[in-house]
């Protein structure tokens, strides 16, 4: 008797198989961070970079170190420290007197995964050298263009709780990353296990994905559809944080000194569509959008010294603009919005 052959896999069921394993890998390993393992998933399929930002000890440099061995590329490691310079990054050239020229040095950036550890600590110099590294993905050394390796993902992480002998980065090079997660403390079931991972055998992963099978997927994210409706909340997310009046959040008016850049509703896309992909989609819901705006949005942000002195964060502002921005409509949502403080609540028309 003969039995039908099973359909083949399509390329979405292949994505979402294959990024099942590496999350299941890396989770042998990092415990209780399972927002952050998702989020650094999503930006090495929409290839994007990322910064977290934690105190010490949250699993950010092993979580790097674990994705880069299940992943199968080349890892780096830069301390990032005031003495830093360019070259210790990018590469320099060599005089060699022996052959009377010049050879090239090339950097630890020369790798599939970069892990640029307390980011903030490096001055400006190191910071501008980056730029070329993130955006275009090469080095320029003495006129000659040098290509990163392909995928190429930096992961840069910064201690919120220190500020001395730190330098706070560019905003033109905090909205190149594509996203910036919170990382949290684990729950106590979780820091739990932690401990008893920390006092045993070390795990062994392996490989279970290799960096051409991970740019495989990559084209499978870009083919995802985002529709007109995904597209248009996207926008209207960023406008509302530029235009703040035009949603029923005039309030926030003096809080938000610089809205997002229109980075921002690309990364919404873009990384809206790995979302997708990693749930076993090949569409993009507003709900994905909802999902990432904070990540995507939250350093895109420049807040005004009065919101500072508040103590109102970016966080703050974007959950009252996701309230107020309806995902099906173009216009503000009518319902009551909370303000800045308990005493400032305002009735938006619907």
């Amino acid at each position: 008797m003969s039995t039908t052959p099973p359909a083949p896999a399509t390329p979405i069921e292949d994505a979402a198989r294959d990024l099942e394993a590496v999350l299941h890998e890396v989770k042998r390993v990092v415990v209780g961070q399972d927002a952050m393992l998702e989020r650094v998933l999503v930006a090495l399929l929409a290839g994007g970079h990322v910064l977290l930002e934690g105190v010490p000890g949250l699993a950010k440099t092993l979580t790097v170190k674990t994705l880069a061995t299940v992943l199968g590329g080349s890892f780096r490691r830069v301390q990032f420290t005031p003495d830093l310079v360019p070259a210790d990054l990018v590469g320099t050239r060599i005089w060699r007197p022996d052959t009377g020229t010049f050879d090239i040095q090339l950097g630890p950036v020369f790798g599939n995964l970069l892990l640029a550890d307390e980011i903030n600590r490096a001055p400006a110099k190191v910071q501008s050298a980056l730029l070329e590294v993130m955006q275009e993905r090469q080095v320029t050394l003495g006129g000659q263009t040098h290509p990163l390796p392909s995928p190429f993902l930096v992961l840069a992480t910064q201690n919120p709780i220190e500020s001395e002998g730190t330098y706070p980065l560019p905003e033109a090079q905090v909205d190149r990353f594509l996203l910036k997660v919170l990382v949290d403390y684990p729950t106590l079931e979780d820091e739990a296990t932690v401990v008893s991972q920390a006092v045993a055998a070390p795990a062994a992963v392996r490989q279970v994905l290799t960096p051409e099978r991970l740019l495989q997927h990559r084209e499978t994210v870009r083919a995802a559809h985002a529709d007109g409706q995904a597209v248009r909340f996207a926008v209207r997310l960023a406008d509302a944080t530029r235009h703040p009046d035009r949603y029923g959040l005039g309030h926030l008016r003096d809080a938000i000194e610089v809205g997002a850049s229109p980075r921002g509703p690309i990364g919404l896309i873009q990384t809206a569509q790995a979302l997708a992909v990693l749930r076993g989609r090949d569409y993009v819901t507003p709900r994905d959008v909802r999902s990432l705006a904070l990540d995507v949005l939250r350093h895109r942000l420049v807040l005004s010294y009065e919101a500072h002195a508040d103590g109102i964060t970016a966080d703050d502002v974007l959950a009252q603009v996701l309230d107020a921005v309806d995902p099906t409509s173009g216009d503000g949502q009518g319902r009551r919005l909370e303000a800045l403080g308990d005493d400032h609540a305002v009735d938006v028309a619907a």
